[in-house]
């Protein structure tokens, strides 16, 4: 396939304001959904669809504005996901995980790393995979004079094969001591295996990966000083920083599916013959579901926008981050992703009640969004997010640092 960014974009000037570049992702969305049932079907290699994010500089968002990047805060990034995701699905995880990992750097880098880094990805382009899974075994890193070298396997790695750069995280041989280290995507022993098989979320590259000595200067170690390492609180951001991410992920699939379900019915759903109504869209239990379901989808993402800005205060002065400022965050972001899954589930199967028998039809594609909802939002139960807010409103209890709190 072939995708072709608008001429517009070579010929005026980059987005500079949130709202120009959530403009800008909007413009991105719409190329995207010329054949996004086409593509979901062919489930190929979204290579095109990642040219894409960058021709249009959505992969730049975070990046400093001296190096040609946006300039732009979490804030802006999550609606941009959200928007991309009306679209795609796919497209918008690739997205949202590839911010999270360009912000990786900062999360836990030295101030000179992630100058380097930031200023690297915004010039190049760079796009941004991962190799972080914690369901898995930790992937052993061992000393080689003044290299490190990564070995182990994890099962999933997303944006694989369409990234410049992966991230690996790894345990020190004989240590407690984790290890986030940024490498090409294309060195030697990083092997990404074509094994993503499921029902949704298809583009999304999230196949397993083989780490099998991969090496990296002991100085690309994110956060260590002559191989020590001083652990902040913002460190363990990196939790409701990319929970949140899910969060834009699913209430713009649930957006999108909203959307193409209204042009559906608009155009080609019938009346029930013994309803009395020549038009579908006059259908009384129509109209409400839409409005029931509209409400809650603007109820969610309101939240959504609240807790990201409350986020976005954290993210402005990482130095002055407090365990309780942490945890009060994460309770609150444990909130709206219990809503927003609810949201989206509820959304994407509700459509086909106002949307008929026809439009269940491979054609149109409809499930395609329940699909992507299903898939991801299987990524952590959403009772433990629903539990971290029920112990801090009972008790005062803060959620513990983990990889899902």
């Amino acid at each position: 396939m072939s995708i072709t960014p608008p001429t517009a974009w070579q010929t005026r000037p980059a987005p500079t304001t949130a709202q120009d570049w959530i403009a800008r992702a909007a413009e991105v969305a719409a190329v995207l959904a010329t054949d996004a049932v086409a593509r979901d079907r062919a489930g190929a290699t979204p290579y095109a669809e990642v040219q894409l994010l960058k021709n249009s500089s959505l992969v730049t968002l975070l990046g400093p504005t001296e190096h040609g990047g946006g300039g732009q805060d979490w804030s802006t990034a999550y609606r941009v996901v959200r928007e991309v995701a009306k679209a795609d699905g796919s497209i918008g995880q690739l997205l949202g995980y590839h911010y999270l990992w360009n912000w990786a750097a900062r999360l836990v880098g030295t101030r000179e790393q992630w100058e380097h880094v930031e200023a690297e990805a915004a010039r190049n382009r760079w796009f941004f995979g991962g190799a972080v899974n914690p369901r898995d075994n930790d992937v052993v890193v061992t000393e080689d004079g003044d290299d490190l070298v990564f070995t182990g396997r994890k099962t999933f790695s997303t944006g694989s094969k369409v990234s410049d750069v992966t991230v690996l995280e790894g345990v020190l041989d004989g240590t407690d001591q984790h290890v986030f280290a940024i490498v090409p995507s294309d060195s030697e022993g990083l092997t990404f295996h074509d094994d993503w098989d499921n029902i949704g979320q298809r583009l999304t590259e999230s196949g397993s990966v083989t780490i099998d000595g991969v090496r990296t200067p002991w100085s690309s170690a994110a956060g260590y000083v002559d191989k020590q390492f001083k652990p902040r609180t913002y460190n363990t951001l990196n939790v409701p920083t990319i929970q949140l991410v899910f969060v834009n992920l699913y209430l713009g699939i649930a957006g999108g599916a909203l959307e193409t379900a209204a042009t559906y019915t608009r155009s080609k759903t019938r009346p029930w013959l013994h309803g009395g109504y020549k038009r579908a869209v006059d259908e009384p239990y129509v109209i409400d579901t839409y409005g029931d379901l509209t409400a809650k989808l603007w109820a969610a993402e309101a939240l959504a926008d609240a807790v990201a800005a409350e986020g976005q205060k954290l993210h402005d002065d990482p130095d002055a981050v407090t365990e309780q400022d942490r945890g009060v965050f994460e309770v609150r972001v444990a909130a709206v992703k219990a809503r927003a899954t609810d949201v989206a589930l509820d959304t994407t199967s509700r459509i086909f009640e106002v949307a008929g028998a026809r439009s269940t039809t491979t054609a149109e594609g409809l499930d395609r969004f329940w699909r992507n909802v299903r898939t991801h939002t299987l990524h952590d139960p959403v009772a433990y997010k629903r539990r971290e807010v029920g112990r801090w409103v009972l008790e005062g209890a803060l959620p513990e640092p983990t990889w899902y709190s």
